[in-house]
């Protein structure tokens, strides 16, 4: 079964992926059909989490029987067994559903049908067990070979090959895995929307394009090829069908049309490169969803190969443009050498200049580092550095050699060259004529010996010009160059930083002083106070300690908190990782009807409880073990287990028992028990709150199992706590899509059978395991809030439909949850206004648990409703605790007695029970004048026993199924 798109897995798929599984299968449907008559027919279907869904017949053709075994399969239309019928529905150890239906030419003795049925189940259950094993066997097969070949890709990107042969060998890679004599690839480039047909093998379309040649969408139109690159994502399914799907003409010039078609883009990140695609002329049905994935898979790898190749391509066509640049450049690259040799004494100058600021002892001393370093590098006989007053208004010059005296004394701020660079805030390089022409125009008047040259460089600290580094010629044989301003532009950084580390030295070393002056008067004194230290320094080691445990600790119980039990759990892991390797095992206990404790006798007894409860699990520990109260009702206990969880094994009940002894708290003696979960130690855990977050779930496995017990944490669960988030995301998208839908079971009068109603029952259109029933999703929708989207959906469908046509009422079901929003009933009621349904044709059923969450909302929102003529349902009625004394105050206009009672009015055992509880309800809906159905009539002596009772209508399979369709 193929389909054109990225669309679900059919029935079937896996075992189409997987065709050696279903062999068992094969043979055991062989052997029961073996042991019945000659003409009989036998189908078989199952739906499995490793098998899928799939139906076999035998003979192996039998019309309708796919379609009547996918319905029964999906709970829609059960198996019906008759004289010359038999059916078998049921569910494996994995929860497999199995379904087994055989059609007889004659009716068969009661005796040898029921030996047949039994023996077909048993051989059944082994064949399900046997075909998953080679399932997997098969997907541990396929991995093996996809990893191979992706090692000989990997390979045959590094090796020497023509691109020709490469992608030859690809093709050979590729058609390993799955049926692809038929395959070629096309490389896509975005920006000139065109492509090309590096690799191209057919078997039927003699076609051999040119690997350079680029076809642009206009030069190929209706072309699949380039409908896969918009398209963006994997297509699979007949040639024909892909083309209807994405609204594409058919043309010859394109090519023979294929069985079957798989094609899956090359992507870099979210960017379309190309695509690989294969074919099958002659074979429908080639590929499967798992071929698409593994050909997406493998699609990467290649486009990875194909990167390396086209940048090893386009390396060697660079290498051969810069062989000749680099013959050009030769003789440029003789004088950079020259250039490199004064820029690294220039970098060896700065690395001088820089750990000159670090070890040097004084100003003096570096600066005279600093003009030695700076002498290396350029003409600096004549050399001076000046700096601002703190004031600004003098400069003073820090370090001074010349040739005509060193001694240069510090001066108000003035036109001086100096100034002038302090003034520009830039370097200045000036010859004999150059200063000439400063002086006549007025901006420099020049002090001491005329210079022939002059260079003077600023200082910068923190974007600030703080002074100048100069040096200076007074023969006209010496003249400075730009290249030498530059150099001394690099060297004046350097210095400027390194005189904020000497300055800063410098107030260190005052700092220092000053420190070892004030820390000798300072000793005395702290001598003194010493005793004093000491009694605090004790008093405040014991205040850490308290405040340690305190931290670490339950304030009630004295036992570990989580903080210290994670600590603990991390030790725990790292020893049985790399230490000793010690297994453990972590125990989460929750104690069961805390909370009933707490509301009756105050929480003073439950904190009472909390206290004995923890005393009796310690007491049951050993000295290494830790037991730590988490919050609440909760603790966990780390516990070693060296004999692998047999120890933990025998605690546990030994443990359950001990906290179940009588325990009596604030004068009443109570009986207190725990649920408990375990996980035990493995590799694959990094954390300690991996560890308790399994506990935690088989805790809960624990209380679902009916509490005072425990359960081990497994794979099983595992699988379900990953089952749950995939079905959650599936209910998301399933919400985004609308895939929710009414199906109406009819409410029939006992007395002459005239459907008087419907109720809307919920069902998922689900895309890939087909019809849902609510109970695989409710619970799920109402953990994750998502059941108040789904039921809105519900109730916009049956209003349009109410508005339609049909007549009767349509009840719908409303969660507890509703009843928490304060608009529930405005927007109900919107719904009908909208589409301008009589409101009296739609009622609601509610649930006991409704009328016990928020009494007084649940009141004003049924009164509202009843109001614009919208009865309530009480549904399930029966069940619950309190219901008979809210009759009374809720606008109740029907009750729907539970189908528990029901179905015990014909009952071999506690007829007499049901027909007396079923009695007492229609006594009391009698006379509050309450209408009354009852659920779940499945034979004809339920419906007339209810009817000679007194109960007015009825719902069950015998009266009615659910359908898409309002009955009458």
């Amino acid at each position: 079964m193929s389909q054109a798109s990225t669309a679900e897995d059919a029935p079937g798929t896996v075992l189409q992926a997987y065709p050696i599984a279903r062999a068992p299968l094969l043979r055991a449907l062989a052997v029961l059909h073996a042991q019945l008559p000659d003409d009989a027919e036998v189908v078989l279907g199952w739906s499995d989490a490793v098998l899928g869904t799939h139906v076999l017949t035998e003979p192996p053709a039998l019309a309708g029987a796919t379609q009547r075994m996918e319905l029964a399969l999906a709970g829609v239309s059960p198996l019906e067994a008759g004289p010359d019928t038999l059916a078998l529905s049921w569910s494996d150890e994995e929860d497999a559903r199995l379904c087994l239906l055989a059609k007889l030419p004659a009716a068969m003795e009661r005796s040898r049908s029921t030996a047949w049925m039994a023996s077909a189940r048993a051989l059944l259950d082994s064949a399900m067990d046997s075909a998953r094993a080679r399932a997997r066997m098969e997907r541990l097969e396929t991995s093996r070979r996809l990893q191979q070949a992706l090692f000989e890709i990997a390979e045959l990107a590094s090796a020497e090959v023509e691109m020709g042969e490469m992608l030859k060998r690809l093709h050979d890679i590729i058609g390993s895995l799955m049926y692809a004599p038929n395959c070629y690839i096309v490389t896509y480039d975005e920006e000139r929307e065109s492509v090309r047909f590096i690799y191209f093998a057919d078997g039927v379309d003699d076609y051999q394009p040119d690997p350079e040649q680029e076809w642009t969408e206009r030069e190929m139109p209706n072309s699949l090829t380039f409908a896969l690159l918009r398209h963006g994502n994997a297509l699979r399914g007949p040639s024909t069908l892909i083309r209807r799907t994405l609204q594409i003409q058919y043309s010859e010039a394109q090519g023979p049309d294929s069985q079957d078609w798989l094609g899956v883009p090359m992507k870099r990140g979210d960017k379309v490169c190309g695509a690989i695609v294969v074919q099958s002329y002659d074979r429908p049905a080639s590929y499967t969803d798992e071929d698409r994935a593994l050909l997406g898979y493998v699609a990467q790898h290649v486009l990875t190969t194909l990167d390396r190749r086209q940048a090893q391509a386009e390396l060697e066509r660079r290498v051969r443009e810069r062989t000749i640049e680099l013959q050009y450049a030769n003789r440029e690259l003789q004088d950079e050498v020259v250039e490199r040799q004064r820029a690294e004494r220039l970098q060896h100058a700065l690395f001088r200049i820089t750990e000159m600021a670090m070890s040097s002892d004084s100003l003096d001393q570096y600066y005279a580092k600093v003009h030695a370093a700076v002498d290396e590098l350029i003409y600096a006989r004549n050399f001076y550095i000046a700096l601002f007053t703190e004031d600004q208004q003098s400069i003073e010059f820090e370090y001074s050699v010349d040739e005509n005296g060193d001694h240069r004394p510090t001066r108000r701020l003035s036109n001086g060259l100096t100034e002038y660079v302090l003034r520009k805030r830039e370097a200045l390089l000036a010859d004999r004529d150059s200063i000439d022409r400063l002086v006549a125009a007025g901006e420099v008047h020049e002090y001491g010996i005329r210079a022939y040259s002059w260079l003077g460089v600023p200082l910068h600290r923190d974007g600030e010009v703080v002074g100048v580094i100069v040096v200076q010629s007074y023969t006209p044989g010496i003249r400075f160059t730009t290249d030498d301003q530059r150099l001394l532009a690099f060297v004046a950084h350097n210095i400027s930083n390194g005189l904020a580390r000497q300055r800063a030295q410098e107030r260190l070393r005052a700092a220092h002083a000053e420190l070892e002056r004030r820390v000798i008067e300072r000793t005395k004194e702290l001598e003194k106070a010493n005793e004093q230290l000491v009694a605090q320094i004790a008093e405040r080691v014991r205040a850490e300690q308290r405040l340690t445990h305190q931290a670490l600790h339950d304030a009630l119980t004295g036992l570990p908190n989580r903080a210290c039990l994670l600590d603990c759990m991390a030790s725990a892991i790292g020893r049985a990782r790399h230490g000793d390797g010690m297994p453990f095992a972590v125990l989460f206990l929750d104690l069961d009807r805390f909370k009933l404790v707490n509301d009756s006798i105050g929480h003073a007894a439950g904190d009472e409880l909390l206290v004995g409860v923890a005393k009796r699990i310690v007491s049951a520990m050993r000295a290494d073990d830790v037991v730590a109260r988490l919050g609440g009702d909760e603790f966990a206990i780390l516990v070693s287990c060296p004999d692998g969880g047999d120890s933990v094994r025998d605690l546990a009940p030994r443990l359950l028992a001990l906290i179940g002894r009588p325990l009596w708290v604030a004068g009443r003696e109570l009986f207190p028990s725990a649920s408990m979960g375990i996980a035990l130690w493995h590799p694959r855990y990094e954390s300690g709150e991996e560890l308790l977050r399994d506990a935690d779930a088989a805790m809960y496995r624990a209380k679902n199992e009916g509490r005072d017990c425990y359960a081990i944490f497994d794979e099983a669960m595992r699988e379900q706590a990953v089952r749950s988030l995939d079905l959650e995301a599936d209910l998301r998208r399933a919400i985004k899509n609308r895939d929710f839908l009414p199906y109406y079971q009819p409410i029939v009068r006992l007395e002459d059978g005239v459907v008087v109603g419907h109720e809307a029952l919920l069902r998922w259109q689900h895309e890939r395991r087909g019809l849902l029933p609510p109970a695989e999703f409710i619970a799920l929708g109402e953990e994750s809030g998502l059941i108040e989207q789904v039921d809105w959906q519900l109730y916009e469908q049956v209003i349009s439909e109410l508005a339609r046509d049909g007549s009767g009422y349509v009840s719908v079901n409303v969660s507890p949850r509703h009843f928490r929003s304060p608009d529930f009933a405005d927007r109900l009621l919107g719904l009908l206004h909208a589409v301008d349904a009589d409101p009296a044709r739609l009622r609601v059923e509610i649930t006991e648990v409704a009328l016990l969450d928020d009494a007084p909302r649940t009141l004003r929102i049924l009164n509202t409703l009843r109001e614009h003529g919208v009865l309530a349902l009480l549904d399930d009625f029966g069940t619950g605790f309190s219901a008979l004394s809210y009759l009374h105050r809720f606008p109740i206009s029907g009750l729907k007695i539970d189908r528990s009672f029901v179905a015990g009015l014909d009952a071999d055992g506690g007829r007499q029970e049901s027909l007396a509880l079923v009695r007492a309800i229609l006594a009391l809906a009698g006379t509050l004048g309450i209408e009354t159905v009852g659920e779940g009539v499945e034979t004809a002596a339920q419906r007339d026993i209810l009817a000679e009772l007194g109960c007015r209508c009825g719902q069950g399979f015998l009266l009615g199924r659910p359908s898409p369709r309002r009955q009458g």
